[in-house]
């Protein structure tokens, strides 16, 4: 018998709605992950300890190459998140710490300076720049998928927090998506203008091959 398009329309619907009136879809990692995310842990699992995450209690390593420790309370270490389109990080600065420049294809990102001075900005989609120092206290927004970077300019190390309108915002850092791979030199080259000696030096320092 020929399902309808009226009562798999009206079916859909009903479906949609029972999904939108739950309180939650806490992640289940022992699931199968599909295209929407994580599946939802069976409610009758679900404990209030899936709404806490302490992974943001202690400061960063900054004994990276930028200077910087990030602590991300994001869908893949915090079940509680799943499906609610939020997440934070921490951002721990050592003097003169850098978070590079990257951008989140799901996400717009708010930031507050907690302590320190940083310079933060972003890059239009028209290549104007928005940069502004923040001092403590200070609010910045980047929009969804520009390019966006904070830089560490005090003498003393800097805290930062930034909350996602993304449980799973994503992140694209650009310097390791040009050095931290075997895309040829050459190639990297001529489609960038920098110099082939700079370029090996780069993918040596961040991993890089070819």
């Amino acid at each position: 018998m020929m399902i309808s398009p009226i009562f798999f329309v009206y079916s859909l619907i009903l479906s949609s709605s029972y999904a939108a009136m739950q309180d939650f879809c806490v992640a289940d990692y022992a699931a199968p992950q599909g295209p929407a995310g994580y599946s939802c842990k069976d409610p009758a699992k679900v404990t209030v300890d899936d709404f806490v995450f302490s992974g943001l209690r202690v400061a960063g390593n900054i004994s990276s190459i930028n200077k910087i420790g990030l602590s991300a309370a994001f869908a893949f270490n915090f079940p509680g998140l799943n499906g609610l389109g939020v997440a934070l990080v921490r951002a721990d600065f050592a003097v003169d710490g850098v978070v590079p420049i990257h951008s989140h294809r799901d996400a717009s990102e708010l930031v507050i300076l907690v302590e320190g001075r940083v310079v933060a900005g972003f890059i239009a989609s028209n290549n104007k720049p928005y940069v502004k120092t923040l001092n403590k206290g200070d609010t910045m927004v980047f929009p969804q998928g520009l390019f966006h970077f904070l830089v560490n300019v005090g003498k003393t190390p800097a805290l930062a927090y930034a909350s996602f309108s993304s449980s799973n915002p994503g992140v694209q850092t650009l310097e390791t998506a040009l050095f931290q791979n075997d895309l040829p030199t050459e190639i990297i080259a001529k489609s960038t203008l920098l110099d082939t000696v700079q370029i090996q030096k780069l993918k040596r320092l961040l991993g890089g091959t070819n």
